[in-house]
């Protein structure tokens, strides 16, 4: 046996077991690696970040030149690797008395195992733990020379390119570009709980974007104070009593009505009756009414804070198709939607939620039928109306008084507290056993 190109073999497979795992961890992270975190660190004057910025910008293109890589590199593993160990291996089977044909079979099937448990192993496993691990310094690392790499390997990985996009096109398969690989909402959603769950960001970060997609689909209607519980002036109302209202009230704004409040006529802010009320003059209401913003109950939430804000204006009225007044919306109430109840000074302290025992609890009537699934779990679908309160009148058919309940998936819901005949408090007893699953509408029936 000659040594000498036995060694440079076994040298050449080192390289093209090293080779191979450069071109898996380049794959890695590419993959990975974020063009956010390049593009400060491209700011901050790193030139390595600047090709590496190159590979995750044309992602199709760079894993094709990784996969060339690791495709020639496995090739020729198995091409010089396997005879170069079965040489090393041949005279040992010689040497314990095998026939030559049998020992060359014992001494290929040795090295084949050996190279593929090290390509594998060295070239495979290894490489992408060390990528996924600390993918930015390895990207950096790396970058310069894939992008040789794939500046040399242009032609042939173009064609190679057309090709299988030309039997997947055959085939029926649509060949998506570069830039076609936007996550969805939901996708997004699913990032941010794994973020959440690993830590890398609080639950106050991932709540905030969780609110921003679930308030792109609610409408007016579903964000709006509904009209039963707006606080407004009236034209024909004393001095005494606008006077009295804003008091007992504590609002910076009110809607001025005429007559009732389907002739809605504007809206006044409260320091605009500052001046004239310290002077002692005669409050004249009509001089101070601004000029409302009216909208749809079925505007989009987020062409209705884009409307407000385009306008300057902090109040909309909300008319249903009718023209009625269906109820009113702040920027305040918009805002909530996305980072949870804004309370002042002047606000009322009760939770939208009060825990009254392990499985009975207190809700807010105005919650959607969404936020109750949110905080309870409970799933109800009605498309006729948005809250737990109107789900609840609706389902008793008749006017609420304390006490009054329905049922609904074993779960049960109580009148709590009425305003009139509007429903203001619900009191909810949760399920927890198989027998109260079944027990619960006949309760419903007996009441």
């Amino acid at each position: 046996m000659d040594i000498v190109p036995t060694i440079l073999d076994l040298l050449l497979v080192v390289f093209l077991i090293f080779m191979n795992g450069f071109f898996v961890a380049g794959e890695f992270c590419c993959v990975k690696m974020r063009s956010s975190r390049l593009e400060t660190l491209m700011a901050e004057g790193s030139s390595r970040a600047k090709y590496a910025k190159q590979l995750t910008d044309h992602l199709d293109s760079s894993l094709s030149v990784t996969q060339l890589g690791i495709t020639l590199a496995s090739l020729g593993l198995g091409w010089v690797g396997e005879p170069a160990v079965a040489q090393l291996i041949l005279p040992l089977t010689r040497g314990v008395g095998l026939p030559d044909d049998v020992g060359h079979t014992v001494a290929l099937a040795v090295a084949f195992t050996l190279i593929t448990s090290m390509h594998i192993v060295l070239g495979e496993l290894t490489p992408k733990s060390m990528a996924i691990a600390n993918v930015e310094h390895i990207m950096l690392a790396i970058a310069f020379p894939m992008v040789l790499f794939g500046r040399v390997m242009k032609p042939f990985v173009w064609v190679l390119n057309s090709i299988a996009n030309g039997i997947s096109r055959h085939l029926g398969y649509e060949v998506t570009g570069e830039n076609e690989d936007a996550h969805t909402e939901e996708e997004i959603r699913l990032l941010m709980k794994e973020s959440y769950r690993q830590g890398l960001i609080n639950s106050t970060e991932a709540d905030f974007v969780d609110k921003v997609f679930s308030f792109t689909e609610l409408n007016a209607r579903e964000i709006m104070v509904p009209r039963t519980d707006m606080i407004c002036l009236y034209l024909d109302d004393t001095p005494a009593e606008r006077i009295r209202t804003i008091l007992e009230e504590q609002q910076t704004r009110y809607p001025v009505c005429y007559e009732d409040k389907d002739h809605i006529i504007g809206f006044i802010h409260v320091k605009d009756l500052l001046l004239p009320l310290m002077r002692g003059e005669r409050l004249n209401l009509r001089r101070y009414i601004r000029k409302a913003l009216v909208v749809p109950e079925s505007m989009d939430g987020s062409v209705l804070l884009q409307t407000m804000q385009s306008q300057g204006s902090q109040l909309a009225i909300v008319v249903d198709e009718y023209g009625g007044t269906a109820g009113m919306v702040t920027v305040e109430d918009i805002v909530e939607q996305i980072v949870g109840d804004i309370r002042d000074e002047f606000d009322e302290e009760r939770e939208s939620l009060e825990w009254r025992g392990e499985d009975l609890g207190s809700i807010d009537a105005k919650l959607l039928l969404e936020e109750v699934d949110d905080l309870l779990g409970i799933r109800i679908e009605d498309e006729d109306v948005d809250s737990i309160g109107g789900w609840l009148y609706d389902r008793l058919g008749e006017a609420p008084r304390v006490g009054h309940m329905a049922a609904h998936d074993g779960a049960l819901f109580f009148v709590e507290e009425v305003d009139g005949v509007r429903i203001t408090r619900v009191l909810v007893l949760l399920p927890h056993t198989e027998t109260e699953l079944e027990e619960a509408p006949a309760a419903h029936k007996e009441e």
